[in-house]
Formats: structure tokens, C-alpha cells, sequence
């Protein structure tokens, strides 16, 4: 396959990600947006790392992948919190958490 059609794909994904996190409200949505922008990076990564014949490219990917791991771990425990707190995960309400 071409470079073109990965990155393609990717500019897809990212753009759906990038729509999903500013016009959503339910904080799962926006966590499954951000989890599209992020695989939409490691697909670049990966397509350059091969274009160029480097490993790099999915060495990098794993540690989006790692840091992507993270992310949802602490984003689901705040939305917990938040869910606990209000009875609701629209992140319009989180605003009102303030300490």
C-alpha cells in the first residue's frame, strides 16, 4: 500500500476525533475522541516508520499506546467522580466541581 492511503486514513481519524471532542458533552465520547486522535498519531508513526525502514516509528507507537493507557485510566476515574458527585457525565457539569 502507498504512504498516501495511511495518511489519509489517518487525517480521517483524526478529524472525527478533533469533531468528537469539541461537539460532544457525554465525557465517554470525548475519552473515545481522544482515543481516535491518538491511534490516528500512532498510524502516521507507524506508515513513516516503514516509509523510512525505521523501528522507531512503532517504538514511538507504543509509547502514545502507553500514554494512551494512562489517559483513560484517570479520565474514567473523574468521570466516575464526576458521575458519583452529579448523577451525570455531561462535562458541562464539571465546571461546578470546583473546590
Amino acid at each position: 500500500m502507498l504512504l498516501n492511503q495511511f495518511l489519509i486514513l489517518s487525517a480521517v481519524l483524526f478529524a472525527i476525533g478533533v469533531y468528537g471532542v469539541l461537539a460532544r458533552r457525554n465525557g465517554v465520547l470525548v475519552l473515545m475522541s481522544i482515543e481516535l486522535i491518538l491511534n490516528a498519531v500512532n498510524i502516521n508513526l507507524v506508515a513513516f516508520g516503514s516509509y523510512v525502514s525505521s523501528i522507531s516509528g512503532e517504538v514511538f507507537a507504543l509509547f502514545v499506546i502507553t500514554v494512551a493507557a494512562a489517559e483513560v485510566g484517570v479520565g474514567l476515574a473523574i468521570l466516575l467522580l464526576l458521575y458519583r458527585n452529579r448523577r451525570s457525565v455531561d462535562l458541562s457539569e464539571a465546571d461546578l466541581m470546583k473546590g
